[in-house]
């Protein structure tokens, strides 16, 4: 287990992390401020009618699903907010995916204790090795754009956080590359969908995973064009952390790294900030991300700190907090991590 040096304490509120624009007035005046925040131009009128009407709905559905969380959360104006939710699914969300099969001899051994979790934990928020160390394994949040990668984004951030913290990049994590399993791993599809664990079988068997800046994430499926010169990290093996057991998951986030997890993120279009509540979310799982703390207390909630993959504009600088303990959005169907190399 890795010996963590310094673990800083201090509550660092989410909130704090980013400024976002408040939009006030009447429909028609947020959706004004909506596009000069987001850069919107449409190409006609019709066009711009039928956004704004669009717009006005997600309002309302974003209010409602405020007040059914008796506001722990936060729904509102996000950049999402001028697409149907058949548009953000089919844009930001997995629409076609390998059939999932739970592979044997991959299930981590982790001994739940009754050692009473810390309060906060957060790996953004951890120092490994030297005291004087100012790095963090948690590589910064990423944008997929319009493209279903969010599994090789999950599969990519776990490995950049586990090849940091298991010693091999000097205590910062590197960043890598997500395009070449978008583009290489034929067991998945691309921008269409595929699963995290699948990922990690494909980095194995190419004999690792290039640099980020020798290839670049494209926003498209793309041809296959990895390089084994580049490779910038390798990874031995891979493992479930606790499927479908929070207290596990819990214990290992608090130990040993962050988890990457795939969740259902149906409602998250709307998503500005609170505890998404497990009363709020579908069982469909259509997004991987990465999980990378927890909070005993969000608004009155135990909570996992989430990181996604849509931009730092959207929640919490590109986080959220999702309740902890009754499976909220399926968090604990597939969490995995890796062993590296």
């Amino acid at each position: 287990m890795m010996k963590v040096a310094l673990l800083v304490l201090i509550f660092v509120c989410l909130a704090a992390a980013t400024v976002r624009p408040v939009f006030k007035g009447t429909v028609e005046e947020q959706f004004t401020q909506f596009k000069q925040v987001f850069g919107r131009q449409y190409k006609s009128q019709a066009e711009e009618k039928l956004r704004s009407q669009i717009f006005a709905n997600n309002l309302v559905n974003a209010q409602r699903m405020t007040e059914e969380s008796k506001g722990a959360t936060q729904y509102g104006v996000t950049q999402f907010s001028d697409l149907t939710t058949e548009e953000f699914q089919h844009l930001y969300l997995m629409k076609q995916m390998p059939k999932y099969e739970v592979i044997p001899g991959h299930n981590l051994d982790i001994n739940v204790t009754d050692k009473e979790a810390p309060a906060f934990w957060d790996w953004r928020y951890v120092k490994v090795g030297k005291p004087a160390w100012d790095g963090s394994c948690v590589s910064a949040v990423y944008n997929q754009g319009q493209c279903g990668s969010c599994w090789a984004f999950s599969a990519t951030e776990q490995i950049e956080s586990m090849f940091c913290l298991q010693g091999h990049s000097g205590g910062v994590a590197d960043h890598l590359s997500m395009q070449q399993i978008v583009s290489c791993d034929t067991s998945c599809y691309g921008c269409n969908g595929g699963w995290t664990y699948l990922a990690y079988e494909y980095v194995i068997s190419a004999g690792g995973i290039d640099s980020y800046a020798s290839y670049p994430y494209s926003c498209q499926t793309g041809t296959c064009a990895f390089n084994p010169a580049n490779v910038e990290a390798k990874i031995s093996s891979w493992s479930y952390v606790g499927q479908n057991n929070e207290a596990a998951m819990l214990q290992y986030i608090t130990s040993t790294g962050p988890i990457s997890i795939c969740v259902d993120a149906e409602t998250w279009q709307y998503y500005q900030g609170g505890v998404v509540l497990g009363a709020s979310c579908g069982t469909s799982v259509d997004h991987c991300v990465q999980i990378t703390g927890y909070s005993a207390n969000v608004q009155g909630y135990q909570a996992w700190i989430v990181r996604n993959s849509w931009g730092t504009s959207w929640g919490y600088s590109g986080y959220l907090y999702v309740q902890y303990g009754v499976n909220a959005c399926c968090i604990a169907s597939t969490p995995t991590t890796v062993q590296t190399s």
